[in-house]
């Protein structure tokens, strides 16, 4: 928030490592302080068998999936660990945790930020920081809700409670995890996708 009580709109390219130290540095312009941050970044290109996957599609999942939340949480944790605090949620994917055929790169990327989460969480957690991931299932976004019913019911019954999520029940977890509420919680991976990675 600005002194004024107005909102501060950055806008940054997250795979450029000087324009996400700027960002951090505008979120805590104002007050001094990063108590919690949110890592939302993600591209999961189109179906592609891996000896087919395009290169190019690869080297750009890596520079936003992978990269921009890890170049995100170093400036991060450098705020955080300077006033001894802070709670950081990286947003993986259930792809992360399971196999997705056609989708091999997007997996692979989203298993590294769980990684990546994981091992900061370990580093921070003396610092009084906490680190954690959220892994959702398929989200009803505008995108899903533009299927048509044979496109969106397997989707559904894919998942065991009959549904996929809705925004709100992904950002609830969000919450969650940045409050004190979650305040021995760290380094965990925690699917909000109705039962979808169930083994």
């Amino acid at each position: 928030m600005a002194s004024g009580g107005a909102a501060r709109h950055v806008v940054a390219d997250i795979t450029d490592e000087a324009q996400v130290e700027q960002a951090v540095h505008a979120a805590v312009a104002d007050t001094g302080r990063l108590d919690i941050a949110l890592n939302n970044a993600g591209y999961d290109g189109e179906y592609q068998l891996t000896q087919d996957y395009s290169t190019s599609m690869l080297d750009r999942m890596i520079a936003l999936n992978l990269w921009g939340v890890f170049l995100s949480m170093k400036h991060e944790l450098r705020h955080m660990t300077a006033q001894g605090s802070g709670a950081i949620v990286n947003m993986s994917s259930g792809a992360g945790l399971v196999g997705v055929p056609g989708f091999s790169g997007y997996a692979a990327t989203k298993a590294a930020e769980i990684a990546v989460t994981k091992s900061s969480a370990l580093e921070a957690a003396p610092h009084g920081i906490r680190i954690n991931a959220v892994c959702p299932g398929l989200v009803d976004t505008p995108m899903i809700a533009a299927l048509d019913t044979d496109q969106r019911t397997p989707l559904d019954a894919a998942h065991p409670l009959g549904r996929i999520a809705r925004a709100e029940e992904i950002a609830d977890a969000v919450v969650w995890l940045s409050s004190d509420r979650a305040s021995f919680v760290t380094g965990i991976t925690l699917p909000v996708d109705g039962g979808y990675t169930v083994p």
